[in-house]
């Protein structure tokens, strides 16, 4: 009866506007002006002190402002599914065989590949041929509550994400895991709470990211999948070090929309949504583009500066310590 009451209640959105809630008016932090980066935005490496606005001739944005852009209906409805934990899903009828736990507990391998968990972890790091190439391993690595493009790797459920949740081996692979793919990126985390920096490799590996775009609809399912089993935290950290890159650095700039558009959505408490977005916009040119600020109802003395239209991404496209501030609970 009760998921039955759920789903007569639950409206499927229709509009952008419905799937965002980053700027609705609540008491969890209004924040003032002046305090965009409040504990996000401190500088990221020493011989980069400067404010982005110093390295305009770097930043990867769009100079075409007679270009009539908007923003993705798909990305905001994909990502407010995600944020609000899947309205109106079912679990599968067929029993839970647990396959992304006991993949992680090294008793079952990745299908089709026929390779475990430990071979990955152990042998693939470095191998960054292997992890281009390869499309199959990342829906298991970073198992979601949605089916993915390899059909042999099963969507979690929410009694298999209380197991993993609850199985400490279980959680260290998943964190040895990630290690493996920020290395990959070209990124290194630095402790147990998710700050990141850029590890020694990062010219060459930023530059392929850059080029292999593909990648971006891997980070993702990266972001998701650390909400969905327990590293929440860690998703601010490496959004702020992207955007950062892409919007200051111009080390990224293929993936700013993306970062935009998807990686800052993936964000479940609005006051990170806030912080990273408002961040963004301070140094977004030209300024009357930046599509993610808060609406026109809301703008006035410290809401935000002028929104315009951005670009649209097509569906399936997808330093230093950042200190961010602790989690709060709320969500949205």
């Amino acid at each position: 009866m009760g998921n039955l009451i759920g789903s007569l209640r639950y409206k499927e959105p229709s509009t952008v506007e419905e799937c965002d809630s980053t700027w609705e008016s609540d008491s969890e932090c209004d924040e003032q002006p002046g305090d965009e980066d409040c504990g996000i935005s401190e500088c990221v490496s020493p011989p980069l002190t400067g404010r982005c606005g110093e390295q305009a001739d770097m930043s990867p944005q769009f100079s075409d402002s007679s270009t009539k852009m908007k923003r993705s209906f798909y990305a905001a409805k994909d990502l407010y599914k995600y944020r609000h934990s899947y309205p109106n899903y079912k679990e599968p009828r067929l029993p839970n065989e647990y396959r992304n736990l006991r993949f992680y507990l090294n008793t079952i391998p990745l299908i089709p590949d026929v390779i475990f968990i430990e071979e990955i972890l152990t042998k693939w790091k470095g191998d960054y041929d292997k992890l281009e190439h390869n499309h199959t391993y990342i829906q298991w690595l970073f198992p979601l509550r949605e089916q993915g493009l390899n059909l042999y790797a099963q969507e979690l459920t929410q009694e298999e994400i209380k197991e993993f949740l609850s199985t400490r081996e279980a959680k260290r692979r998943f964190l040895l895991a990630y290690t493996l793919m920020l290395d990959f990126y070209g990124i290194k985390l630095l402790d147990k709470i998710g700050n990141v920096t850029r590890a020694s490799n990062w010219q060459e590996r930023f530059q392929h990211l850059n080029e292999s775009q593909h990648n971006y609809l891997r980070i993702t399912r990266i972001l998701k999948s650390l909400g969905e089993l327990g590293f929440e935290a860690f998703k601010a950290p490496l959004v702020r070090l992207l955007l950062d890159e892409a919007l200051c650095r111009g080390t990224l700039p293929n993936m700013l929309h993306s970062i935009l558009e998807y990686y800052v959505y993936t964000i479940r408490p609005r006051s990170l949504r806030r912080r990273l977005l408002r961040y963004a916009q301070q140094h977004y040119q030209p300024a009357n583009t930046f599509l993610w600020g808060p609406p026109a109802r809301r703008r006035g003395a410290g809401a935000g500066r002028t929104q315009g239209g951005g670009m649209g991404e097509e569906r399936g496209r997808e330093p230093r310590a950042v200190p961010l501030p602790r989690n709060p609970s709320r969500r949205g």
